[in-house]
């Protein structure tokens, strides 16, 4: 008995039931893999705009919080953020035994996918959390 859902099963290539997905090759879930990756690109910002809206801390604390963090190790959030995605693709790769070249070729349309949400994600984020700043 599978405890897989119907649909989201990612066979590998080589192995018995073919290429998987509707499109002929496996699945990647590039949803959860690109949503975690810009969150995590973002976490300087999110992380103090959330405590913020929780009533943890203030607006003005969470909004100094937040810009010491974007200006002195933004670019630590994002190399982060790519090593989140590098880890899930790698993780999602292996489990279904298809960490060949071929199955990175099988998968080729969905990591572009994956990129496209960590990019609308990290602008979405981005977005809000300097709109949110605005009111501090």
């Amino acid at each position: 008995m599978s405890l897989q859902r119907p649909g989201r099963d990612f066979i590998g290539p080589g192995a018995p039931g073919g290429g998987g997905g509707a499109s002929g090759g496996p699945r990647l879930p590039m949803w959860r893999i690109g949503l975690a990756g810009g969150l995590a690109g973002m976490l300087c910002c999110v992380g103090p705009t959330v405590l913020a809206l929780l009533g943890v801390v203030g607006a003005g604390t969470a909004f100094a919080w937040a810009t010491a963090l974007y200006d002195g190790y933004a670019w630590w959030f994002r190399l982060g953020g790519l090593a989140v995605i590098a880890l899930l693709v790698w993780v999602s790769l292996r489990r279904k035994n298809a960490c060949t070249r071929e199955g990175v070729r099988a998968v080729r349309g969905r990591l572009l996918g994956v990129a496209a949400v960590v990019v609308a994600t990290y602008a979405v984020l981005y977005a809000a959390t300097t709109w949110l700043g605005t009111f501090a």
